[in-house]
């Protein structure tokens, strides 16, 4: 595929893309402008019937240097905005010179082009409200006239190819969200479909396709861009979210810009060269300037941005600074520019959740430009890389329960205390009870983790939507205990005291204080990494009061002979009680990278030598948020049943 190359925009956003991306860019300088002894395409007016309408309609139609009847020719329909007609391309644009000179420089294939007026009603002109109900129906009305009234008509009038391969069509704004509503709606008649700042009118994207497996075979290239500054850009990205969940081969270019010419005809220059002409799917997710800022961003930053194959752009003021880098567990020093931006591009970095830091002249410090958490021991900044087997914690549009945050005295440390609770959808308007999960996090991490970083409610959320988790509550416990021995908590003193709060506090308080069903079988104990550790030893030996346990990433060590002695003696001993007494015991690792996985199949090999029943799985990851997601969404829904 043809390589372009970026102007000097800005000294910095050239730092930035530089370091970015190997892949085509934006239009050269002089791309839109007349070139001398360049062949020249040709444009006219064209009137046709249009039965859908009641009366004739206009349009434009480009034919390209050289055009003859004897030869047949693909075409590309091209759609404008809600303010604008059949004339709009032409006024804003410069189609024809675009097209002219990509066709003297022999980068794209000869093709018809037709610009249409896309408000198919009588008075289709851009004129008084263009915002009322009747004038931005009739752009959906356009669809029948497109494929009844106009396609015909050109395919008679002009040498067009009429097979769905040689059809395209793209557009601007309300034309882009046309695009990809016809185009994707009727892919036996299109195989190649534009969206440039698509806007409202553009459906739901599992409305545009609700076969990703069909649209995958069917189509030839599927575009979506937008400017970085567009209030619009959230359609575009929620489409490009659910075609790569769906792993649906499509570009997704992001420039700068707002919503405007400057982008929309950068959209014309590069859609037009992929056309009628085979695709190099693998180079696809490469054609960009700007990564997407990260969902983990504040509002409105820009930066991290996450490019298409997950290296991160990081960029932050800092115009005293001797050295700053990034500490994303791989320590990235940044470069400095004139207006004092420090920027870098890590390499690529992998799926789901991940803490990061800055170091200003080595003092780490939290990105003011990302949302900070509670994880290594300190608040700390975060970044959400785009997971494409994520979607069972992606917001969607179900039923939400809600996370509380409930204080509470602990008689068993005395002292105040704080845990987050899930409440299932309806739970305020429901009487019943419910049987409760109590979620236990890792070391350096507290109350706030499985709620935050752990996406708990999401993943409940659209389990119990789609009947594959019974509704529940979740009690997510604060495990650090104010004991000697470190902060992980791994010795039998913080155990302990763990154990009584659990018993003593948050189970008694949870019960009080919520519709919650009593009793071990509407009871579940779970807990990542040091929450694991609490989970076996508060658990296993409290069969009677849990008839669940969930260990994710976790196991008793090696090293501490006399706590692991203590358990397996327990458990030896008790192995008919603890068989009986537990519906499930389910033990998860991230895969042998996991850092407890050895630890872990020591263990499982003495509970096999005691006939201990459990059951095992693994999720690849290692020691990672993606897996413990994973862990709870495969776990709740063994639950209560």
């Amino acid at each position: 595929m043809q390589r372009f190359f970026l102007p000097a925009i800005s000294m910095l956003l050239f730092a930035v893309t530089a370091l970015a991306q190997k892949t085509p860019m934006e239009m050269p300088e002089g791309y839109d402008t007349l070139r001398e002894g360049a062949a020249a395409g040709k444009i006219d007016t064209v009137s046709y019937p249009s039965k859908t309408v009641g009366n004739a309609r206009k349009a434009l139609v480009y034919t390209p240097p050289g055009f003859s009847r004897k030869k047949k020719y693909p075409v590309l329909y091209l759609l404008h905005g809600i303010g604008g007609d059949e004339k709009e391309w032409l006024k804003g644009g410069n189609p024809k010179l675009i097209l002219d000179n990509l066709y003297a420089e022999k980068k794209i294939e000869p093709m018809i082009v037709v610009m249409p007026n896309g408000r198919a009603m009588k008075d289709d002109r851009a004129t008084g409200n263009i915002m009322a109900a009747d004038k931005v129906e009739a752009f959906a009305t356009f669809e029948k006239d497109l494929l009844t009234d106009l396609i015909p008509f050109i395919e008679k009038k002009y040498p067009a190819l009429t097979d769905r391969e040689h059809r395209a069509i793209a557009g601007l704004s309300m034309g882009g969200g046309q695009s990809l509503n016809f185009g994707l709606g009727n892919p036996d008649r299109f195989a190649w479909v534009g969206g440039f700042s698509s806007a409202p009118n553009t459906r739901k994207p599992e409305e545009l396709m609700p076969d990703p497996e069909d649209a995958k075979k069917k189509l030839k290239l599927l575009w979506l861009s937008c400017g970085d500054s567009d209030r619009l850009i959230t359609f575009s990205k929620r489409t490009h979210d659910y075609l790569f969940e769906h792993e649906v081969p499509h570009v997704y270019y992001v420039e700068p810009g707002g919503h405007d010419f400057k982008v929309w005809k950068n959209g014309l220059y590069m859609f037009s060269q992929f056309l009628f002409k085979p695709v190099d799917v693998a180079s696809l997710p490469g054609y960009t300037i700007l990564g997407t800022p990260a969902s983990t961003n504040i509002r409105s930053a820009q930066y991290p941005q996450i490019l298409p194959d997950n290296r991160v752009v990081f960029r932050t003021k800092a115009p005293n600074a001797q050295k700053v880098q990034v500490d994303l567990g791989k320590k990235y020093d940044m470069v400095k520019d004139t207006a004092g931006f420090w920027t870098v591009t890590t390499d690529s970095v992998g799926k789901g959740f991940h803490y990061y830091s800055l170091l200003i002249d080595g003092v780490a410090v939290a990105d003011p430009a990302s949302e900070t958490f509670y994880g290594m021991g300190r608040m700390a900044s975060g970044i959400e890389i785009p997971y494409r087997k994520g979607g069972y914690y992606a917001l969607r549009d179900v039923p939400h329960g809600e996370i509380r945050i409930r204080p509470y005295f602990s008689k068993a440390t005395n002292s105040w205390r704080e845990m987050y609770v899930y409440t299932p959808p309806g739970y305020d308007a429901a009487a019943e009870k419910y049987p409760v999960l109590y979620l236990l996090h890792g070391g350096g991490e507290d109350q706030r983790g499985w709620a935050t970083q752990g996406k708990t409610g999401l993943i409940l959320d659209n389990l119990i939507a789609a009947g594959k988790a019974k509704p529940m509550l979740i009690a997510m416990l604060d495990g650090n205990i104010g004991m000697a021995g470190g902060i992980a908590g791994f010795n039998e003193n913080a155990l302990k005291m763990f154990e009584n709060e659990l018993k003593a506090g948050a189970v008694p308080f949870v019960e009080s204080n919520f519709r919650a069903e009593t009793g071990p079988q509407n009871r579940a104990l779970a807990g990542l990494s040091m929450g694991g550790l609490q989970t076996l030893y508060a658990g296993v030996k409290n069969n009677d009061l849990f008839a669940y346990l969930g260990v994710f990433s976790s196991g008793w060590f090696g090293n501490n002979a006399t706590l692991s002695a203590s358990h397996y003696d327990y458990a030896k001993t008790n192995a008919a009680t603890i068989n009986s007494n537990l519906r499930q015991f389910w033990i998860s690792m991230g895969g042998e990278e996991d850092i407890a996985y050895k630890n872990c199949k020591i263990m499982l090999s003495r509970y096999d030598e005691m006939g201990i029943k459990y059951k095992y799985s693994e999720y690849p990851g290692g020691h990672t948020w993606p897996v413990w997601r994973h862990d709870l969404f495969e776990f709740s829904q063994l639950l209560f049943k």
